[in-house]
C-alpha cells in the first residue's frame, strides 16, 4: 500500500505547521489589539476583544456555577454555596481541581460584582443627598 508512507508524510508536514499555527495565531492577534489601541479605536471594541484572550466569567455564568438565582445572590449565599461546592470538589476526597477553581473564580466575580453594587448605591445616596441639600437651601 502506498498510501502509508504518504500518510506518513503529509503528517509529518503538518503536525509542525498546525504547532506553529497555535503559537502564532494568539501573538498576532495580541499584536494587533496594541496596534488598535495605539491607532485610537474606539476602547469599548479594544477592551472586548481582549476580554477573549482573558475569558473571564460574566455574571449570569457565574450564578449559574454557584448555583443562585439573581434574588439569591447575597454575599452570605454566596459565601455559603462557595464553601458547600469546595467542600465537596476537595481534590483529597476524589474531587475536581478544575470544578474548584472555576467555583472558585465565580464567587470572585460575584464578590466583586456586589461590591461594585454596593459602591453604587453608598454613591448614588450620597448625590441624592447632595441633591437635597442644594434644593433645601435654594
Amino acid at each position: 500500500m502506498a498510501l502509508g508512507p504518504f500518510a506518513r508524510v503529509v503528517a509529518q508536514v503538518i503536525v509542525p505547521l498546525v504547532a506553529v499555527m497555535a503559537k502564532a495565531l494568539p501573538a498576532a492577534y495580541q499584536q494587533a489589539l496594541q496596534n488598535a489601541r495605539k491607532s485610537g479605536m474606539n476602547p469599548n471594541t479594544v477592551d472586548a476583544a481582549s476580554s477573549i484572550l482573558r475569558r473571564t466569567l460574566d455574571k449570569q455564568e457565574a450564578m449559574q456555577i454557584l448555583n443562585l438565582s439573581e434574588a439569591e445572590a447575597t454575599s452570605e449565599a454566596i459565601q455559603r454555596q462557595y464553601e458547600k461546592y469546595m467542600a465537596s470538589n476537595d481534590v483529597s476526597k476524589g474531587g475536581s481541581f478544575y470544578l474548584q477553581s472555576k467555583v472558585y473564580r465565580a464567587k470572585e466575580m460575584l464578590d466583586k460584582y456586589l461590591e461594585e453594587e454596593r459602591l453604587k448605591g453608598s454613591s448614588g445616596t450620597a448625590e441624592k443627598a447632595t441633591e437635597e441639600k442644594s434644593t433645601k437651601s435654594e
